[in-house]
Parts: structure tokens; C-alpha cells; sequence
């Protein structure tokens, strides 16, 4: 937190061990820190909060010292005012979203393997079409040939090698459909323990609201199954969750897909409980980085 006069005024145990800030430093001018320019520039941002008295967001910050892991932080730069609109100060609060990042990043890493592995299977589907389409053709030659082929045997022989030939790509292609159905059932057995290992509620709807992914987290906090919400419209779900605070978070997901939205909401859990749920909302890609839904995620914070 800084002053009016952006002098520190006072830093927290966990920033004085990110920053490597210390006690010494509250009371110095904060552009004369590391942390006023780096992970990003804030002195913009704290300026503009103390002329709008308005809030300033961050997203999507990487911050990384040598020999440690990378870390994405989340920065809200806050005006601090008294009743008559009098400015107090300015807080600056880095809020850490390696976890939630890193967890869309591989489902959204995931789909795109499932995604491709659809596409082979789909190719595959074609070519067994295909070469059943040509088996046809040489079935009707073989009839239409019938009377030539018994007066010749040494044609008839030649024709039958061709037939076995042919019998034998489509073994081959059966085969490889076959190999390509296993991974592509192993493909989604990976995304389902994915999907329900994590311990955030998780869902996933497409661009007409309906619900394509329920996680186990989700059926513990709502009590609704998988079986019963998927292909369902999530507003007609019936959850104690207050829609009309999620639903424009969606709608921004649609809009703007660049942005990641969040809202903190009062419901009831499935024992009847309140809660206190915590929602981030992000769009929802395909591999070819199309908008195909939005990702929430849900936090009870209780």
C-alpha cells in the first residue's frame, strides 16, 4: 500500500518474500523499487486510480527470479478513499494464478489432443469408405465378368487374387480403425481423470449454453451427476447457484476471449449449506482457435 505522495506505507510478509522486499523499505518512494517496474509498470496504473478513483485490473503477469518457477499474477490497483471521496492512498494486491492457469493450459492442451485424435479416426472413416466403395465396384465387375470368367480359369484365378488383395487392405484398414478407436477411448478416459482429479468444480458449455462437461466436483457441491446435465442448458439446472451473476461472465467469454472473468457469489450446496463460490470464466477453444463455449471454474471459498 502507498500513499497520496506514493511513499510505501506498508508491505506484507508474502510480497517482502516475492519481491524480496523488507521492513526498510516502507517509507521510501516507491518508484525508487524494483516491484514500482517489474513483473510490470505500475506507476501508470496507480496514477490513474488516484486521478479516476477508479480500480485497475492486471492480467496474465509473469513474474520469474532467477532460480525460481514462473509465477502469473493477477494485480488489482485499488484508490483507498475517505467518505467525502478524499484520497487515502493506493493498495496494490498480486493475487497468484499460477495453479488456475496452469490448469486451463492443459485442458485446453487435452482437447486439442482429443480433438485430433478425432480428426484420424474421422480420416480413417473415409478411407474404409472409400475402399468399401471400390470392393462394391469390383464385386459388380466380377458379376457383370461372370460369364467370361468360367469360360477362362486362368482369369478367373487372377480376378480371385485381386479380390484377396483387396479383402486384405480392408483388413488392414480395420485394423487401424481399430487401433485408432482404442486411443481415441483412451484419449477420453485421460480427459475424464483429468477433468475429476482436479478439486474445483469445472464446466464446460458451448456456445448455446448447454452443458458439455460436469466434473465429480461439481456433482459433490450441486448433487446433480454428469449423466444428468450433459446436453442440458445450464440455466435450467436445478442448482441453488445465482445464474444471473454468472451468466454475463459468459457472455463476455463469447465476446471477448482474450479476457478471463471472475465474480465471488452466495449459494446454497447440495447438503443445503451456504457457500461462498468463487467463479472464473474463460472462453472455451478449439484447435483452430475458435470461441466453442466458456471454462468455469468454481471455488468454495467457505
Amino acid at each position: 500500500m502507498v500513499t497520496g505522495e506514493d511513499t510505501v506505507a506498508m508491505i506484507n510478509q508474502q510480497a517482502e518474500s516475492i519481491f524480496g522486499l523488507s521492513a526498510r523499505d516502507i517509507g521510501r518512494l516507491l518508484r525508487d523499487l524494483e516491484v514500482s517496474y517489474r513483473p510490470v509498470e505500475l506507476r501508470a496504473y496507480i496514477e490513474q486510480a488516484k486521478v479516476e478513483r477508479r480500480s485497475a485490473r492486471i492480467q496474465d503477469v509473469k513474474w520469474q527470479r532467477p532460480g525460481s518457477e514462473t509465477v502469473w499474477f493477477e494485480i488489482h490497483v485499488n484508490p483507498l478513499v475517505d467518505a467525502e471521496n478524499g484520497l487515502l492512498g493506493v493498495s496494490i494486491v498480486f493475487f497468484d494464478v499460477t495453479a488456475t492457469r496452469a490448469l486451463v493450459d492443459k485442458v485446453v492442451q487435452t482437447n486439442r489432443q482429443l480433438e485430433a485424435a478425432y480428426e484420424e479416426l474421422q480420416s480413417t472413416n473415409e478411407e474404409l469408405e472409400t475402399t468399401n466403395e471400390e470392393l462394391q465396384s469390383t464385386v459388380e465387375e466380377l458379376e457383370t465378368t461372370n460369364e467370361e470368367l468360367q469360360s477362362t480359369n486362368e482369369e478367373l484365378e487372377t480376378m480371385n487374387e485381386e479380390l484377396q488383395s483387396t479383402n486384405d487392405e480392408l483388413h488392414t484398414i480395420n485394423d487401424t480403425l481399430r487401433e485408432r478407436s482404442i486411443e481415441l477411448d483412451d484419449a477420453r478416459t485421460f480427459l475424464d481423470s483429468l477433468v475429476n482429479s482436479i478439486h474445483l468444480g469445472m464446466i464446460v458449455v458451448d456456445r448455446e449454453m448447454r452443458v458439455v462437461v460436469w466434473n465429480r466436483y461439481c456433482e459433490e457441491l450441486w448433487g446433480l451427476r454428469a449423466d444428468e446435465t450433459t446436453g442440458v442448458p445450464l440455466t435450467s439446472l436445478d442448482i441453488n447457484l445465482p445464474l444471473d451473476t454468472v451468466r454475463p461472465l459468459i457472455g463476455n467469454a463469447f465476446v471477448d476471449s482474450d479476457q478471463t472473468g471472475e465474480v465471488v457469489v452466495d449459494a446454497v450446496n447440495r447438503r443445503g449449506r451456504a457457500a461462498r463460490i468463487r467463479v472464473t470464466c474463460t472462453a472455451f477453444r478449439s484447435a483452430e482457435g475458435g470461441v466453442k463455449g466458456a471454462l468455469l471454474l468454481m471455488e468454495d471459498q467457505t
